[in-house]
């Protein structure tokens, strides 16, 4: 069918087949390089981001997108070693993550913030929080969400936009926490007893810390009662049981003592003059 003479032939194989052969040859070898390269240049990240200290699953997402980038540059670099014209693939390749970023903009802006929260790491799995417009544990934290178990074990999903983009309470990034609390006594009953009696409440609880002191003083004298601030040191896991178990205590005791724990009341006079028009 084909009739070529060896002059032709080997013109051919100059021309044609072993240019192209060499540079299959070569895109396969770039291929094969840079896999192997960007496997280790991604293990070695992973090495770094874990010695750093970094949550696992954003370890585990950054090691995918480098590993995904440095793969693009190296399928480019194999594709020009063909001879193919990479600049237009690129451009298409720009254009269609453009288009992708548009329609997922919320999508994406809730993946900028958890990566921002995996990054900074203003709470962790575990830790009391207010953010994002609830109030719980924090049972996980994933690259679009954040999951918080409520005081009534309910479970909240919250956008990690809404967390980032807000104020975030972490009741359990210190170890130790001052639990403040108001108590009233009547105007007529004994101020320094009153006193004593909330000293010995706070001595008699091993829970509270020495250090920070505690601070019990006069801070208002209210239109039906002389209020106390009451203001022990606890350790974080230790706040809710010494303020239940204080108001409990104050109650009993002030009972025990004859002090008066005032409620709002308002004493109306009436004028014999009123009574007699």
């Amino acid at each position: 069918m084909f009739d070529f003479d060896q002059e032709q032939m080997q013109q051919m194989m100059d021309t044609y087949v072993i240019p192209w052969a060499i540079n299959i040859g070569l895109a396969i070898i770039i291929y094969i390089i840079g896999r192997i390269v960007v496997n280790v240049l991604t293990g070695l990240l992973g090495k770094v981001l874990r010695k750093a200290k970094y949550e696992d699953m954003l370890i585990a997402f950054i090691q995918a997108i480098a590993h995904a980038v440095l793969m693009l540059f190296v399928i480019v670099a194999s594709l020009n070693e063909l001879g193919v014209d990479t600049t237009s693939l690129v451009a298409l390749l720009g254009a269609a993550g453009l288009a992708i970023g548009l329609s997922l903009q919320g999508s994406l802006q809730n993946f900028a913030a958890g990566v921002m929260l995996l990054v900074f790491r203003p709470f962790k799995t575990g830790d009391f929080i207010e953010a994002g417009g609830a109030t719980g544990i924090v049972e996980g934290i994933s690259i679009f969400n954040t999951q918080i178990r409520t005081g009534d074990n309910k479970q909240v999903i919250v956008p990690n936009g809404a967390i980032y983009g807000g104020n975030i309470t972490n009741y359990s990034a210190k170890p130790t926490r001052r639990v403040d609390m108001v108590f009233g006594i009547g105007y007529g009953d004994d101020l320094l007893k009153a006193k004593k009696v909330l000293e010995e409440i706070i001595a008699s609880d091993e829970r509270v810390l020495a250090e920070p002191a505690p601070v019990i003083a006069v801070s208002e004298l209210g239109d039906s009662s002389v209020n106390f601030i009451v203001r022990p040191w606890v350790n974080s896991g230790d706040y809710w049981p010494v303020y239940w178990h204080f108001h409990e205590t104050v109650k009993l005791r002030f009972d025990q003592e004859g002090i008066s724990i005032p409620f709002p009341q308002m004493d109306v006079h009436i004028s014999k003059e009123a009574t007699s028009d």
